[in-house]
């Protein structure tokens, strides 16, 4: 399974390469100077250690990838224990579809929205990345072709239609429209790891389960921060559809 979504890491990534840009230019410095000038650099490395930790602390602690981006908008119609039920309309997204997900399914989709479509045309970033594999059900489940493998996709902005939306130049990448309808949801925090995302299918299906709840696709894997974020603050979720009420 792709782990948690990588959309903090990327939009930060000049940042990154700046940074280690900066680092490699005051070693360089270290090894050409005295030990007098060692020290005054070691000085102003730790200073600016300290500043970028202040800057960005609010990343880290609020989680400020997932306030960033725009999500689809639902209504929460009903809450049970341990899950609650969502009521989503039609969203158009970017899809690849897999035998097996990985990272690459990700890079494929970023590129997309950064710009490798007919038109050129950079895309903002949208949250959660979805994904599904194709799993065991314990209550019933309508399977169609695309259930065959997995898949991920970035829903796009609200502003864009299926008509609209730029046409891929990667044949892997579909733009389809993703049905409304009603959705169970389980959230949990802490990495989005294969075996966390396992446990909250699991989880969600055994309260389905209880209640009498007829599923009527494969679960969904949802993830909102980047891998800055700390565990504790992170939103995950496990997401099916569902017949309601």
């Amino acid at each position: 399974m792709f782990g948690s979504a990588e959309v903090l890491l990327i939009t930060r990534n000049r940042h990154t390469k700046q940074i280690a840009f900066v680092m490699s230019l005051l070693a360089l410095c270290l090894e050409l100077s005295g030990d007098q000038c060692k020290l005054r650099l070691m000085e102003n490395i730790l200073r600016s250690l300290m500043l970028c930790c202040i800057v960005l602390a609010p990343a880290i602690f609020i989680g400020g990838s997932a306030m960033a981006y725009e999500e689809p908008p639902y209504d929460v119609v009903a809450k049970a224990d341990g899950y609650e039920v969502r009521k989503y309309s039609d969203r158009v997204a970017a899809q690849v579809s897999s035998q097996t997900l990985s990272n690459k399914a990700f890079r494929t989709l970023f590129k997309y929205i950064s710009g490798a479509n007919q038109s050129a045309e950079k895309v903002s970033m949208t949250i959660p990345v979805a994904q599904s594999e194709k799993i065991e059900m314990t209550v019933p489940v309508i399977r169609g072709a695309q259930n065959e493998a997995g898949y991920m996709h970035f829903f796009l902005p609200s502003a864009y239609t299926i008509e609209t939306a730029p046409k891929p130049t990667d044949p892997s990448v579909e733009i389809i429209i993703v049905e409304g309808g009603y959705y169970a949801v389980y959230s949990y925090s802490g990495r989005a790891s294969d075996r966390n995302a396992k446990e909250a299918e699991a989880q969600l299906l055994d309260h389905l389960k209880r209640d009498s709840v007829k599923a009527t696709s494969e679960v969904i894997r949802a993830t909102y921060n980047g891998p800055l974020t700390l565990p504790f603050n992170r939103r995950n979720e496990a997401m099916v559809r569902i017949v309601w009420p």
